[in-house]
């Protein structure tokens, strides 16, 4: 046969090809649980299902996230009971509030009004437009809350989400993906609007976020996965270290301040990044203080039990201080009888007096011990506290009634949350004033 027929032939055969898969591309592998063995699969399925959904109604949207919104109040135990099993984190009855809260507080369409204005040159009009698909990490320290929250605040403006949960709290995630993926269907959402893959790898993230039509990453979770996500050379919405100090003074409602340090210190065993870390106590009200976290409940340690917990938590890795995963949001118990304490499970918080140095004070260790500080007066705790919270810029609480000084530590300590006279889930959308 003549070779320029052959080329012609064959010219002709993959110009047909071509043309057949351009005008009608292979349909992306779809889930009914929103749940994929391939990452690739995933984005591919939410990539399309998004193109539907941006189409939709603004009150189609808000019907999809009532759904979910009840989703998650009807599971908030079961997802609660689920993640404290699977992560060895937490405790089932905060949990249960966390996830509660999150189906309540979660912002959805009430920000993305559209709004216009006129001037001698004519009129302007402001609408907000949906980024696409996002890339979204979970940690394990609140898997199922910040899963129900990113789904919520990412399909209010019209994007879908493509999730790379945390590997330690993999299965509670996909049953509530599942579960979320049902609500969202039900209610006339579009199938795979969120999505997962089954089996989370430092590889499903890689894919995650180098995805060329991915163009935001919502990242929350350890130093290196944020630190991956800023390396993506995209948008990147992440959740820093934190490390928040508490400043009480002379002015202070003992009894009030206590009890508030108390209930956000203890809350879910203080793996929340809000949570009070460390507290600066002015010397004139220390003693009374220390007496009336007592009658509250916590329970102190001394010097010789301090020190032998800082010899269980923490060691030295590569230059960097590292905190053993053994006791990261685990019971104050538990925490006790490593020292040789028993104490019931009922007793939600240890304190105890260290230095301002002490490495309690100096690193965020999530688990229910409390450093206290003696300082000498307001002055002192504003400069120990901007000090402990290392520039983060994250969380800070005060309790004093001098007007002065709450505007000082507010001032200096420059945090994006400050709160004033309550517990640290006050700053969250909290339970708790």
């Amino acid at each position: 046969m003549d070779e320029k027929l052959v080329s012609a032939i064959v010219e002709e055969v993959m110009s047909r090809i071509g043309s057949r898969s351009g005008a009608a591309p292979a349909r992306p592998v779809s889930s009914a649980t929103g749940i994929f063995e391939e990452m690739s699969d995933a984005i591919d399925a939410t990539l399309a299902a998004q193109q539907q959904w941006a189409e939709m109604k603004k009150r189609q949207r808000e019907t999809v996230i009532a759904a979910l919104r009840r989703a998650m109040h009807d599971h908030a135990e079961t997802f609660a009971r689920m993640a404290c099993d699977e992560t060895g984190m937490g405790r089932v009855e905060d949990k249960i509030i966390k996830h509660h809260n999150a189906a309540d507080a979660t912002p959805g369409t009430e920000d993305l009004e559209g709004k216009s204005w006129s001037g001698d040159y004519g009129l302007v009009y402001e609408d907000w437009a949906p980024y696409g698909v996002i890339a979204a990490i979970t940690p394990s320290t609140h898997p199922i809350p910040v899963l129900l929250n990113s789904t919520i605040m990412m399909l209010a403006a019209g994007n879908g989400a493509v999730f790379n949960v945390h590997p330690a709290a993999k299965k509670v995630s996909a049953y509530a993906m599942e579960i979320f993926s049902k609500a969202i269907v039900d209610s006339g959402g579009p199938a795979n609007i969120i999505s997962m893959v089954r089996e989370p790898t430092m590889q499903t993230i890689d894919i995650l976020f180098k995805h060329p039509r991915l163009p935001m990453i919502a990242a929350t979770g350890g130093p290196l996965v944020v630190a991956a996500a800023f390396k993506a050379g995209k948008k990147v919405i992440a959740a820093g270290p934190g490390n928040p100090p508490v400043l009480v003074d002379e002015t202070a409602c003992l009894q009030r301040a206590a009890k508030r340090i108390i209930d956000g210190a203890a809350f879910d065993n203080n793996i929340l990044c809000i949570a009070e870390k460390e507290v600066f106590v002015v010397e004139r009200v220390y003693a009374d203080f220390i007496k009336t976290m007592q009658d509250f409940g916590a329970v102190p340690l001394n010097d010789a039990q301090i020190s032998a917990l800082t010899a269980k938590v923490f060691s030295h890795k590569d230059g960097h201080v590292a905190v053993s995963r053994e006791f990261i949001g685990k019971n104050a118990n538990v925490l006790a009888k490593a020292v040789g304490l028993n104490l019931s499970d009922d007793v939600r918080l240890l304190f105890g007096e260290t230095t301002a140095d002490h490495l309690f004070v100096q690193e965020e260790q999530m688990m229910p011990f409390l450093p206290i500080v003696k300082v000498k007066d307001a002055q002192e705790g504003i400069e120990r506290s901007v000090q402990a919270e290392h520039g983060f810029k994250h969380t800070a609480m005060i309790h004093s009634n001098n007007l002065d000084v709450i505007t000082a530590f507010n001032k200096a300590i420059d945090t994006d949350i400050v709160v004033v006279n309550g517990a640290s889930t006050a700053g969250n959308g909290g339970y708790t004033g």
